[in-house]
């Protein structure tokens, strides 16, 4: 479990988190 999981990892979440985001404005207009 190195630095190249956890940045990984942290991607995922970010990505995730700008998908719902996204998906949240779009149902919402």
């Amino acid at each position: 479990m190195g630095y190249g999981y956890a940045g990984g990892f942290a991607l995922i979440v970010v990505l995730f988190i700008l998908l719902i985001i996204v998906g949240a404005v779009s149902f919402k207009y």
